[in-house]
């Protein structure tokens, strides 16, 4: 009788350590999620604030206005527009110039 309760007592103690262990993984494991889920939202929130900067960005008035004050480039306009004229052998044959 006293192996089988040293047998039972070393199982119980088997299992019990077991368990332990199983619920230290599950602490680990559920702290990565929550660490994971927190990098998640931080990245979600970084992409939504740089959406909004790359809109602000490509904006069609702040393109106009850097093309005009960093390349000093201006709207188009009859009076300044230049039209080639290509030969009419060149049209015909469809080869380029």
């Amino acid at each position: 009788m006293t192996r089988l309760n040293l047998l039972l007592l070393a199982v119980l103690l088997a299992s019990s350590f077991h368990l332990v262990e199983l619920q230290h993984q599950s602490r680990r494991l559920y702290v990565a999620l929550e660490r994971a889920r927190a990098e998640g939202a931080r990245l979600q929130a970084d992409h939504e604030r740089l959406v909004v900067e790359q809109r602000a960005l490509a904006a069609p008035a702040r393109v106009q206005q850097l093309a005009r004050q960093r390349l000093h480039m201006h709207p188009a306009h009859p009076g300044i527009t230049e039209y080639v004229a290509l030969p009419v052998d060149a049209v015909a044959g469809g080869a380029a110039p």
